[in-house]
């Protein structure tokens, strides 16, 4: 044992014994367990399970990389510093936009190289951007979810400017015009065949956490001008009396053909969408929520979102209420609630996250809020807890995050994020643990303390770090939420060898430390624990 320093609160061979025992061995024998008819009830204010999440656009070079043709190491170093603000920013998923516009951020099988990266398209950028992407992620413990465009081709209405051998240029037929850009037509099913061929491309061949689209299925009315799909409906739509009916139909067989190939291929990698927030007005539906909002997901966008969630389709819903509170047509508050009573009411194990609307910090006139208020979206995270449906947030967008005007975001993570929050669960996915770690021991008197461990068996992807104070036995409530988590560590290699250093020990003080394992579902190991 002389390879631990340690105050002598344990003395003797029966202590030393003692200190053994809790070193190798898993709870409950290491860790007292809470007695049965004692009830552990989390702080909603510090949650263990919560998705913490920052969206990285790369149409049009909104987000990354900041213009098209920087070389290979500029888009590298521009990524990985939005990375380190993730982290920063206490934040453990990136959402990041690999299909802006039928185009490709990875060496697809279907599409072109996007022009966002070279400023041509179908341009090799000299490098892997999903491949580096998805290593640096992993390597900072964030988990990345590929972002999608479903329909979108091209930014305007030329079909000619595409690549000669674009799918789009290749059959015609599939594309529309509609207002100032070009979609492929959801109403042909070989399109909907080939969208998931296209993504399926990348999931297959990546190590993906997550498949993520975001509002856009049908496009968002322009105007007056009607989505000009007249031929295909009278080609497709037999079986449906209404249009309406149809498109929704075709939107639908994308959600469901995709989630299915997903889960076929890779079961642990999750599906979710976030979807304009107002899925209908009460005015509408008396099923709808009490807003005026000028669009309606079910109705514009063709997007039955209130359906997938109660229905449970998919994996994760997350709207984007990018209102502040109090605001008459669509108040954030009221909208937060309609959807976790959606999840309440229906039972759905879908998860329901936040999409919130860092953009409009300091930025937006829509309401006073945005332009004054530095609480206005921290005030957001604190109304989320009033709701146990609601799992977390997702911040629109990176470049916002980073420019932290007011210093909003900063705020937030200094009222939310103080402690780390392991992924939320999804047990229908997969429930099971990761094999505990082993060899666990701490090194040091005070400040500061390494641990060090190694992990075999069923791989994890993080690890999960608690420490308490050293003199009574953590118990089981202790575990229930993220009070005692001073840290995750990304995982390593299989079997290898991982350390972590705690900076903030006291000297003089004594602590227990607890690690777990825990895989990319949030799924949690037996507990290992060692004292110092």
């Amino acid at each position: 044992m002389d390879h631990l320093k340690r105050r002598n609160f344990l003395t003797g061979a029966a202590g030393v014994a003692a200190l053994a025992t809790l070193t190798t061995v898993d709870a409950p024998a290491a860790l007292a367990a809470t007695a049965p008819h004692q009830t552990c009830e989390p702080d909603p204010s510090t949650p263990k399970h919560q998705l913490r999440g920052m969206w990285i656009a790369t149409v049009v070079n909104i987000d990354w990389p900041s213009k098209p043709g920087l070389s290979a190491d500029e888009q590298k170093r521009e990524l990985v510093s939005l990375y380190d603000t993730a982290v920063e920013r206490g934040y453990n998923t990136i959402v990041l936009q690999v299909r802006p516009t039928a185009d490709a951020f990875w060496p697809s099988e279907h599409e072109p190289w996007s022009k966002y990266l070279t400023g041509t398209q179908g341009k090799d950028p000299g490098y892997d951007p999903l491949g580096f992407a998805i290593e640096e992620a992993h390597a900072r413990d964030l988990r990345i979810h590929g972002w999608f465009n479903p329909h979108r081709v091209s930014m305007d209405t030329d079909l000619d400017a595409l690549v000669r051998d674009h799918p789009a240029r290749l059959h015609p037929d599939w594309v529309v015009a509609y207002g100032p850009k070009l979609y492929y037509n959801p109403g042909i099913p070989a399109v909907t065949e080939f969208n998931i061929a296209a993504i399926m491309d990348a999931v297959t061949r990546y190590d993906l956490d997550g498949v993520h689209f975001d509002d856009y299925f049908y496009p968002y009315p322009v105007g007056t001008q009607e989505f000009p799909d007249d031929d295909t409906y009278a080609t497709y739509g037999a079986d449906f009396d209404d249009k309406a009916e149809w498109r929704r139909d075709n939107i639908n067989r994308l959600v469901k053909g995709l989630v299915a190939a997903i889960h076929e291929a890779k079961p642990h990698v999750q599906f979710g969408v976030s979807p304009f927030a107002v899925w209908r007005n009460i005015a509408t539906d008396p099923l709808g929520s009490d807003t005026t909002a000028g669009a309606e997901c079910y109705d514009d966008l063709y997007a039955d979102t209130r359906r997938w969630l109660r229905e449970e389709w998919i994996d994760y819903l997350c709207p984007q209420i990018y209102w502040a509170e109090g605001f008459a047509p669509a108040d954030y508050d009221v909208l937060v609630d309609w959807w976790a009573r959606q999840v309440r009411e229906s039972g759905s194990h879908t998860r329901l996250y936040i999409g919130q609307a860092t953009y409009k910090i300091g930025t937006s006139t829509q309401s006073p809020e945005w332009i004054d208020d530095p609480q206005e979206m921290s005030n957001h995270l604190t109304k989320n807890q009033e709701y146990p449906e609601v799992s977390g947030d997702i911040f629109y967008n990176a470049s916002s995050v980073v420019a932290d005007l007011l210093g909003a975001t900063s705020l937030v993570t200094t009222q939310h994020y103080q402690h780390p929050a392991l992924q939320p669960t999804m047990p229908w996915l997969d429930s099971r643990a990761p094999a505990p770690v082993v060899s666990l021991h701490a090194v040091g008197d005070g400040n500061p303390v390494t641990l060090s461990w190694r992990s075999f068996g069923r791989p994890a992807s993080t690890f999960a770090i608690y420490r308490f104070d050293g003199s009574s036995e953590p118990r089981d409530c202790d575990f229930v939420d993220a009070r005692h988590l001073v840290a995750t560590v990304a995982a390593g290699t299989p079997s290898g060898g991982t350390r972590w250093t705690d900076q903030t020990a006291t000297p003089g003080e004594r602590y227990t430390y607890v690690v777990t394992a825990v895989d990319e579902l949030g799924n949690e190991s037996r507990r290992r624990a060692t004292r110092v």
